[in-house]
């Protein structure tokens, strides 16, 4: 069955099927593997026709083999960079301007007493 197959190996497959929980790749005529929902790609996938079609042709990954019961697994996502992770910046105390105190944050307690007096002098 996977004589030509090794864990590691990066091969190019067609999608064959396509289920709730993963897509079936054919990687050579006799053999075909599972990429898990959860091995398309980087992130969360919530319905796989979204992301692929049967007739596909892909980039797969040999993540294990079970040669008892004859299973390969496969990943789409092992074979692609994962993407740098962006930080959204909103309106946090990092990024707060109040009347342009360049002092920057500061701990409440010590602040505390500043606010007291700016609220007393107005």
């Amino acid at each position: 069955m996977t004589a030509n197959v090794e864990i590691g190996q990066v091969i190019e497959g067609k999608v064959t099927g396509i289920q709730p929980y993963g897509a079936f790749v054919a990687i050579d005529g006799d053999t075909q593997g599972l990429v898990h929902i959860s091995e398309i790609m980087h992130g969360y996938v919530k319905d796989i026709n979204e992301h692929l079609n049967v007739g596909d042709t892909v980039n797969v990954k040999v993540i294990q083999i079970d040669e008892e019961k004859g299973k390969i697994s496969l990943s789409i996502r092992a074979t692609e960079e994962a993407p740098k992770e962006t930080v959204k910046q909103e309106n946090t105390a990092n990024n707060y301007d109040s009347n342009n105190d360049s002092s920057g944050f500061n701990i409440l307690k010590d602040k505390l007493q500043d606010w007291i007096d700016q609220t007393q002098n107005k």
